[in-house]
């Protein structure tokens, strides 16, 4: 699947003999999970990217853009795109499971002690600290993502396209990935044809 996309080069996704284990997998989106507070992307990049190197940056990229425009969540796409592509259904389901188990009984844990402790002025302010610290992760994220992402004009031009129609203008999410989608797919034609 060697695709154009605004002229850069589309990383492949088929499987690749990399040596990721199941246990690997498995333990891998465990830390994912457990890294994940307010900032799963962020989590993902880090342990698939930079520790794991299961895939490169620019792999990483496709499977965010492929994981957000596929119905469902975004991370369980990924997740099952990652998984998948290293171990097929049985790494998904271990993946899966990874990913979700301790988050979940963390939260069930947070719920229970906050629903006691949500009237204290500290508690309060621990909550909002957490908030900005998700805001902080996703923004460093962003700036990650766009030094892999934006490596032509084509690349920038929809950036911020994307950006002014979503950002400024408030024009609807789903609408508007529908037309910047096709419109860079037809200006990724154009431009593979000369």
């Amino acid at each position: 699947m060697n695709d154009q996309i605004s002229g850069d080069a589309q990383p492949s996704l088929s499987p690749q003999p990399h040596g990721v284990t199941l246990w690997n997998l498995f333990t891998g989106f465990v830390l994912v999970g457990l890294f994940g507070f307010g900032g799963i992307a962020a989590a993902l990049f880090h342990v698939a990217v930079e520790r794991r190197k299961w895939i490169t940056s620019d792999e990483y990229t496709s499977c965010l853009a492929l994981g957000q425009v596929l119905p469902g969540a975004s991370l369980m796409n990924m997740t099952t795109i990652v998984a998948d592509r290293f171990q097929g259904i049985k790494g998904v389901v271990l993946a899966l499971i990874g990913l979700f188990t301790f988050p979940l009984l963390i939260l069930l844990g947070l719920i229970a002690t906050y629903d006691h402790y949500a009237y204290l002025p500290d508690v309060q302010n621990a909550t909002n600290a957490a908030a900005a610290a998700a805001v902080g992760l996703t923004f460093g994220t962003g700036l990650k993502l766009a030094k892999v992402i934006i490596k032509s004009k084509t690349s920038l031009a929809f950036t911020v396209l994307a950006f002014v129609s979503i950002g400024l203008l408030k024009l609807p999410l789903l609408q508007t990935i529908l037309v910047l989608t096709a419109l860079a797919i037809w200006v990724g034609y154009k431009e593979d044809k000369s």
